[in-house]
């Protein structure tokens, strides 16, 4: 008999990607049956709040309200290498201006809007289905949006500018990736159960790394109108050496973010880190 471990993720080409081996079944699993749930990010941040899943895609921002109950697995990540969340507006603003405007933000709870927000304290924003922010932008609604996902490969194609990469901000203030998102476990599920699960989330990734055409041939379904070529890229961003591990340089950078947040009193406490 099987034990079912539900694993919730972002529909997207990256963790698609990422996940691609379990969801196919291309790697031995032994007693444990992976069921997979595809959720927006800020839906993900929500559920895993409410500890629907064993397995969860979240928000590092997020994470500083889950520690009690859930822990980091070491593999998962998706970290922004001197890129990362931008910040796009109808006619182009410089970044300080941002103070003044009030932005499309993807969720509350998102790493990009944390980021924003330890880049203008004082910004006022809006929370927009992430999907439909660059069409607000477009239409004027906003001034300003922020885009996660693939709109971070396709907003100049209509016409918008950029104001701001977060990544790029963050490497330059810290010379440290920005980590926007990761993978935590149930602490409930008791140390075993929870490598064990680590260890398949692992080769899953490993094989997809190995296995990189037909990994990306299965994951474009997901990339939302994506051209090969850049689903490519945009895999190639959030899918590399730090997903499978964060090495000290990704752990240090989810600390600094943390601290950060908890000294701006962007979160209300300090962040115990464990990885699994």
């Amino acid at each position: 008999m099987k034990t079912d471990i539900h694993v919730a993720h972002s529909p997207d080409s990256d963790d698609a990607f990422m996940f691609y081996a379990l969801a196919t079944h291309k790697i031995d699993t032994g007693d444990l049956n992976y069921i997979h749930l595809l959720n927006d990010i800020e839906t993900l941040n929500k559920k895993a709040l409410a500890e629907e899943y064993e397995v969860s895609a979240i928000s590092f921002h997020a994470y500083a309200y889950l520690a009690e109950k859930y822990a980091l697995l070491s593999c998962g990540a998706s970290m922004g290498n001197n890129y990362g969340p931008i910040v796009v507006s109808g006619k182009p603003i410089q970044p300080q201006a941002l103070a003044e405007k009030v932005v499309a933000v993807p969720g509350a709870l998102t790493t990009a809007f944390l980021a924003l927000r330890l880049f203008a304290p004082n910004v006022k924003s809006e929370i927009v289905p992430f999907d439909r922010i660059l069409e607000d932008v477009l239409k004027g609604k906003y001034e300003a949006g922020l885009l996660i996902h693939e709109g971070q490969l396709t907003y100049r194609e209509m016409g918008l500018h950029k104001v701001l990469d977060l990544g790029e901000w963050w490497l330059e203030k810290t010379h440290l990736p920005l980590p926007l998102g990761g993978n935590v476990i149930k602490r409930s599920l008791g140390e075993p159960l929870m490598k064990q699960i680590s260890q398949d989330i692992r080769k899953s990734i490993q094989y997809g790394l190995d296995h990189r055409e037909e990994a990306i041939d299965y994951a474009i379904q997901f990339s939302r109108g994506l051209d090969m070529q850049k689903a490519d890229r945009f895999i190639g961003m959030y899918v590399n050496e730090l997903t499978l591990d964060y090495g000290e340089n990704g752990r240090e950078a989810v600390r600094r973010l943390l601290s950060e947040a908890y000294e701006q009193k962007i979160i209300p406490q300090k962040v115990p880190l464990d990885f699994v």
